[in-house]
């Protein structure tokens, strides 16, 4: 006998800790999708059709718990799964013709509900009790309790005190009150009768009374507990789950294979909603202008996670067609393409922010381009025509771009459904293709991440990408600081709050004024917001400035004052950036005579930068005021400095209603100053300097000699910007990052210049 016990023990245990799958495996579930701060997306039917939300026992308010064990099985810990006296006793009243009564344990209905019994014949219940018996032996009460809890009949297709609870009620399990645990234990039993429609009938506010008493009489009940059981429970109608951001939870679903019970999404509900409410009254203050619709993605391009996704206005309004999903939409992206144009420009030694371009008419090849305006601002420098997005001086930068040039970027930034580059030609500058927000977002967010292109997250699992380098990051960190200074639409002049976050942003207008873009860095997000029609349709209304950036600055206010504590990652600049003064007026290093300078950025060793030329010093006769030789002046002389332009620049300023005073005509010895250039007095000729790479402080001097008129002399390392220096400080050290020869130059403020082939070696 005590063997058999003893091998009846052993059975039950390899029975109960044999690996098996936990229930939930056996449960088809609906897919929930969270945003990143835990707020409930939505709720999609599972694969039969059913609304069932799968929720863990200890996520379950611990009074929906005890309200269904009182209804249910107030013995559920104490019976194997099956409760014979309760059988009995239904058995006995269906046989007395008081209907059909059910005696089945919660056990018993997990096991109806999992294996698909048919319990209505004595055959069915035994073999339900038999199924139920299994369960036991297989399962704690804990994970039977649970899994009841989550395939229990509440009406329709909805099952579960998960789905319950968010659908009759707008909360979690977790949140539920008595009153609402006891209105939920008494569905089950007759779900057609007692939800959905006919939730305040009297059928349920009945049954909902009777068990109420039942709790009462355990003596247990609070005086809490009594107000809660004597409230009205006013319980919703049938199918009112959330259904926030859904252009966002679509495409979701879409890209996401089989049915997972939780998608965790990158989703901020706070800030979602907080887009959508600026969205709105924006959309209903200018409807009267034609703008009816709108889309808006905000990201975090520290991880690359999607934050607030608009596809529309209004996601059920047929009239805009508002299903469509702006976000994913091919759109003209206008001019907002620009700010890459000239970061590709930065890194191929084109210019650098104060480089001056020329804003007047100029064809390329049978393209004669114009301004938005229809104006023409003659020269302008680069940092000034890209916040102003003027088109020439950008299809000119553009025309210079080689290896990769703007089609070729875009396609390493994989934008995708692009025709050949012959088919776009120059005309790509000024949105001639086609980008997604996603795309467009994609690359303004490479600005802050050094010029490293990434793939946006949508998911909390996706680990972050290490991404690939499109752009230096010193063309990404020059192109953003240049877009800071882009003023406000909105702005009156007045001093910064100072808690606004800096902005660095571009407007955009297609062909036709079918859209109208804002894209930008605001404060930590990117942020894009598109004005249009999915229909094509153009209105002279959508321009960038005027339709799209009061929305963008809308949206970037309202997060700013929402998240005022949030960190700012700061512009810092890198290693490979130098700060130089250059003329104000040409944009090259100053020479004796420019009387304004300005600071900007520059890439050594790529930024074309050189002394200016365009101020001059020139010996006019005392009393004729006209030019003359100082040496052979014979009578007073005085000293006047005039601005050198080119003679097709002059014509520019002319037309841009901005007339230079033409320079005189200088007499032949006015250039005849050669020998009082600036002598290289070191390094050597034909001198080998060897440095030692373990002696990184190791440098050759470099000095010159200059005549008396020289305050600043700016040397050269071939065409890259070595530094400035003032004879009085004597000789400057240099640091060649190279072995072999070394064409080193010297130019003094009077444009003056001396060079020399300097050998290094480094050992």
């Amino acid at each position: 006998m005590k063997r058999l016990i003893v091998a009846a023990l052993v059975v039950l245990l390899v029975v109960r800790f044999y690996p098996h799958a936990p229930l939930s495996e056996r449960v088809r579930v609906s897919t929930s999708l969270w945003s990143a701060d835990g707020q409930l997306l939505r709720v999609t039917l599972a694969s039969d059709d059913n609304y069932r939300l799968w929720t863990p026992l200890s996520q379950i308010s611990a009074r929906l718990v005890d309200a269904f064990l009182l209804k249910e099985d107030r013995r559920f810990y104490w019976h194997p799964g099956v409760n014979p006296v309760a059988l009995a006793r239904a058995a006995f009243l269906t046989w007395r013709g008081a209907g059909h009564q059910g005696g089945s344990t919660i056990t018993m209905q997990v096991a109806r509900r999992l294996y698909g019994l048919k319990t209505r014949t004595p055959s069915g219940k035994l073999k339900q009790a038999a199924a139920a018996l299994w369960l036991e032996a297989r399962y704690s009460k804990r994970e039977i309790l649970e899994a009841y809890l989550n395939v229990v009949p509440f009406g329709g297709n909805i099952e579960g005190v998960g789905a319950a609870s968010r659908i009759y009620f707008g909360k979690p399990a977790a949140e539920i009150s008595l009153g609402e645990a006891l209105t939920l234990a008494v569905i089950p039993q007759r779900p057609a009768a007692r939800a959905g429609r006919g939730a305040q009938d009297a059928e349920l506010l009945k049954a909902r009374a009777r068990l109420g008493a039942m709790w009462l009489r355990r003596g247990k009940a609070s005086d809490v507990d009594r107000r809660q059981i004597g409230l009205d429970i006013v319980a919703r109608q049938q199918y009112s789950l959330p259904h926030l951001a859904p252009h966002f939870t679509d495409t979701l679903l879409a890209s996401t294979a089989g049915h997972p019970a939780r998608i965790d999404t990158t989703l901020d509900a706070s800030m979602q909603a907080i887009v959508e409410r600026q969205v709105n009254r924006y959309i209903s203050e200018t409807g009267e202008r034609g703008i009816r619709n709108a889309s808006v993605l905000v990201a975090d391009p520290r991880d690359m996670s999607t934050k607030a996704w608009i596809g529309s206005a209004d996601f059920h309004d047929e009239s805009i067609d508002g299903q469509v999903n702006g976000v994913l939409a091919k759109r003209s992206p206008g001019s907002t393409l620009k700010p890459f144009i000239y970061a590709l420009a930065l890194d191929q030694g084109v210019l650098h922010p104060r480089t001056m371009l020329r804003d007047a008419p100029t064809s390329f090849g049978p393209f004669t381009p114009e301004n938005f305006d229809g104006r023409f601002l003659g020269p302008i420098a680069a940092e000034d025509a890209l916040i102003r997005s003027r088109n020439v001086p950008a299809m000119w930068v553009a025309a210079q771009l080689h290896e990769p040039s703007l089609y070729q970027f875009l396609k390493l930034a994989g934008i995708s459904r692009m025709d050949s580059e012959d088919h776009y030609g120059l005309a790509l500058v000024l949105g001639g293709g086609e980008v997604t927000m996603m795309e467009l977002a994609g690359l303004y967010a490479m600005l802050p991440n050094d010029g490293v292109l990434r793939p946006f997250r949508t998911q909390r699992t996706q680990k972050p990408s290490e991404g690939v380098r499109l752009l230096s990051p010193e063309a990404a960190f020059i192109t953003m600081e240049m877009l800071r200074r882009n003023p406000r639409v909105d702005e009156d002049g007045t001093i910064s709050v100072r808690t606004r976050w800096p902005v660095a942003w571009k407007t955009g207008t297609s062909w036709a004024f079918r859209d109208a873009w804002t894209a930008g860095i605001a404060g930590p997000y990117v942020v894009v917001v598109w004005i249009g029609n999915f229909d094509g349709q153009g209105n002279p209304g959508f321009i960038g400035a005027d339709a799209a950036a009061p929305l963008f600055f809308r949206i970037v206010d309202a997060l700013n004052l929402a998240r005022a504590a949030e960190p700012v990652p700061p512009l810092v600049a890198p290693k490979g950036v130098k700060r130089v003064a250059v003329c104000a007026l040409s944009g090259d290093l100053p020479n004796a005579w420019c009387p304004q300078t300005i600071d900007t950025w520059y890439i050594p060793g790529k930024s074309p930068i050189r002394v200016s030329q365009l101020h001059r010093a020139v010996p006019v006769d005392a009393v004729t005021n006209r030019p003359v030789c100082a040496a052979s002046a014979t009578g007073p002389t005085r000293t006047k400095v005039f601005e050198f332009w080119p003679s097709d620049t002059l014509r520019m300023f002319r037309k841009a209603g901005m007339p230079r005073r033409q320079p005189p005509v200088l007499p032949d010895c006015a250039t005849d100053d050669e020998q009082d250039g600036p002598r290289i007095e070191s390094p050597l000729r034909d001198v080998s300097y060897a440095l030692r790479n373990s002696a990184r402080s190791e440098s050759i001097a470099l000095e010159a000699a200059a005549a008396g008129d020289v305050a600043n002399v700016f040397w050269f390392d071939g065409g890259e910007f070595l530094g400035k220096r003032a004879i009085a400080d004597g000789a400057m050290p240099w640091r060649p990052t190279a072995e072999g020869i070394h064409l080193v130059r010297v130019i003094d403020d009077h444009g003056r210049m001396a060079e020399r082939d300097v050998d290094v070696q480094i050992r």
